[in-house]
This record gives structure tokens, C-alpha cells and sequence, in this order.
């Protein structure tokens, strides 16, 4: 028998598995590997959580269209909307602290690097022999 679910349909399903197996990956992670996979994830652009944030406004302009015709009742449309400027806002909130993640999910520091030292404040004092 031929599987009739469409193609964006089943794409959806993968990609929930997918986010499945990432969760997985994500507790048996390192913390530094956690921080590269949460630095990913929560790129405002190009990860997870800006890219269903758009997913979700173009549901919002879908649901728009079909309320206005009524063929969906308009508080799905502002369900939509309202997941969608959620989800924005909570991805500026993340992006105070993206730098944080970055920065633990960066190489560690070389061994062989000598520790910083300190600062001196004010001149310098000369040395005399």
C-alpha cells in the first residue's frame, strides 16, 4: 500500500524525530559540546529557535488568510501570532546570554599558555643597577 502523506507531512515528522535524537545527544553531552549544540540550536538566524519562530509567523499569516475566509476560526490565527511574537521575544532574551554559551562552547585554553599577568597601575618604576 502507498503511503499518501505528503511530503512536507512526513518532512514534519522527521524533523521531530530529529529534535528527539538532538535532546538525546544533548544529555549525554560533554558541557562544552552541550554549549556548541545550545549555541547552534538558539542562533536567532540560522538555528532551531529562529527558524520556528519563522515557521511560526508563516502559520500566523496562513491561519490569517483562512480566518479572513472563513474556513478557521480567528483565534487559531492569533494562537499563531501570539506563539510566534512569544517565541521572538524569547529569542532576544536568549541573545543576552549567547555569548556565554559561545564562549564555554570555544576550544579550551592551551596548556602551555602562561597565566595572564597582573596589571600594574599607575608609571612604572625604573630600575637602577
Amino acid at each position: 500500500m502507498t503511503d499518501l502523506t505528503s511530503y512536507p507531512v512526513r518532512l514534519a515528522g522527521d524533523i521531530a524525530g530529529l529534535l528527539d535524537t538532538l535532546n538525546e545527544h544533548l544529555i549525554q553531552a560533554t558541557p562544552r559540546e552541550a554549549a556548541r549544540i545550545l549555541a547552534t540550536v538558539l542562533d536567532g538566524e540560522d538555528g532551531v529557535l529562529g527558524r520556528v519562530t519563522g515557521l511560526m509567523a508563516t502559520g500566523s499569516h496562513f491561519a490569517k488568510d483562512l480566518s479572513m475566509r472563513d474556513l478557521l476560526p480567528s483565534e487559531v490565527w492569533l494562537a499563531l501570532g501570539r506563539a510566534a511574537n512569544e517565541l521572538h521575544d524569547i529569542g532576544l532574551d536568549i541573545d543576552e546570554h549567547t555569548d556565554s554559551i559561545s564562549a564555554l562552547a570555544g576550544p579550551p585554553p592551551r596548556a602551555d599558555t602562561p597565566p595572564p599577568r597582573p596589571a600594574v597601575s599607575g608609571t612604572p618604576a625604573v630600575r637602577r643597577r
